[in-house]
């Protein structure tokens, strides 16, 4: 029995298809309502039609949006926009794309991966919410399929997968190859020799696994599971529902990122004197060297940005024996999150209600163009939480506040999907 193996996807037909950046999409929970509106103009068959039905005169305005998405799905099935492919597969993704101006690339592959009990070394980081969980359990219930995969970091010093893929599969004709608006190129191809398969999956035996994005679908995978077992008491531990859709990427690339999620403000006091009781401030005159130096503050102590409309500032906390005074709760590196520091120091002092906090990724020019306009009063900066940091966090069993970090690039929903019937 392999923790990870390969699977028989759900794939776009080419030939109904013949433009597949019209019909693949980012993850559901990083799609604006804007992005929304342009996926589904952008084609029938893109597959927001499915991951974010909509509901219309037939199906009523509440839970039936997923019988809407389901009927959708399996008229897709039916119509051969979908097809499955013949053999079990591992579907490489290598994704492209540039941070401030300088070229990155990715790689990584889908593949399914088997649903354990709590001993697993299957380690999440990130807390959940009840909501999103029951909003994708219901459409997986709907669809008997999932539709878009968790994501998960493995050891590959050795480069395995990397060299495989250099040596077997990079000369070999791509079934996608789209650009998407931010400018990342994804490029996908199949593999289904089963001993290459086997060299590559059967190297996860052993390692722990971390679980980078895709939180909520894994706990939503559990349950499903839960529910299956349930009706099925003889069940064999194989059947599809036993194994989640997982994309799989090297911990140890340097290719490998993580972005901070900022906290955009509603309301913020004026007077800034009560946060040089906890921090030094220092006013920074150009808001564009903020980023740098909060980098270069970040190496050696906690530091935080804030920009309102007095201008920008770096706060570096004072006394680090103040974390052990303000946070109660977790290890020392639990503790030590930034984005810990500047919810118990300053957002829970003036007791900012989480509907006040506005979540800004990736995009520091959006924060300042924020409180420029008058969207908020204050936009905290944050540096990105480090590997070492999430991979030691799992290993404590702990796990972060939600919006604690931000894997670039996500992987897009749509390239293959994973049947659970």
């Amino acid at each position: 029995m392999s923790l990870v193996k390969p699977f028989q996807g759900l794939v776009y037909d080419p030939a109904k298809v013949t433009d597949m950046s019209k019909v693949v999409c980012p993850p559901y929970d990083v799609i604006s309502p804007e992005e929304e509106l342009r996926l589904q103009k952008r084609s029938p068959y893109n597959f927001i039609h499915v991951m974010l039905a909509k509901a219309d005169a037939r199906h009523g305005t509440d839970d039936t949006r997923y019988e809407k998405a389901g009927e959708t799905f399996r008229q897709w099935i039916r119509d051969g926009i979908l097809v499955q492919d013949q053999k079990p597969c591992i579907y490489y993704i290598k994704q492209e794309y540039k941070i401030v101006g300088q070229r990155h690339s990715r790689m990584g592959f889908l593949a399914v991966m088997k649903i354990e009990d709590e001993k697993a070394r299957i380690y999440p980081h990130e807390k959940t919410h009840a909501g999103a969980k029951e909003d994708r359990f219901k459409l997986w219930c709907a669809l008997k399929a999932a539709c878009s995969p968790i994501f998960v970091c493995f050891s590959d010093r050795q480069k395995k997968v990397e060299g495989t893929f250099a040596r077997k599969v990079a000369q070999s004709k791509p079934f996608i190859d789209v650009v998407e608006a931010d400018g990342t190129r994804t490029i996908a191809w199949r593999l289904d020799d089963p001993v290459l398969i086997g060299d590559i999956t059967g190297s996860f035996n052993d390692q722990n696994l971390f679980i980078a994005d895709g939180h909520h679908r894994y706990e939503v995978s559990r349950r499903y599971r839960e529910m299956m077992l349930e009706q099925n008491p003889n069940a064999t531990g194989e059947e599809p529902w036993n194994y989640v859709m997982t994309y799989f990427t090297n911990i140890d690339s340097k290719e490998l990122q993580i972005f901070p999620i900022h906290r955009i403000i509603k309301s913020f006091p004026k007077d800034l004197a009560f946060l040089e009781e906890i921090f030094r401030m220092d006013f920074v005159k150009n808001r564009l060297d903020l980023p740098v130096m909060m980098a270069k503050a970040g190496r050696n102590e906690h530091a935080v940005g804030l920009y309102t409309k007095k201008g920008a500032f770096l706060l570096r906390l004072k006394n680090m024996m103040q974390i052990d005074q303000f946070i109660k709760e977790g290890s020392k590196d639990y503790r030590g999150l930034d984005s810990l520091i500047l919810k118990a120091f300053v957002l829970d002092k003036l007791e900012v209600k989480s509907e006040d906090i506005t979540y800004c990724n990736m995009d520091i020019d959006g924060c300042f163009n924020a409180i420029d306009n008058g969207q908020g009063e204050a936009a905290f900066i944050l540096n990105p939480v480090r590997i070492e940091q999430l991979r030691a966090i799992a290993l404590n069993g702990e796990k972060m506040p939600p919006k604690s970090t931000y894997f670039y690039p996500k992987a897009l929903s749509g390239i293959a999907l994973y049947s659970l019937g």
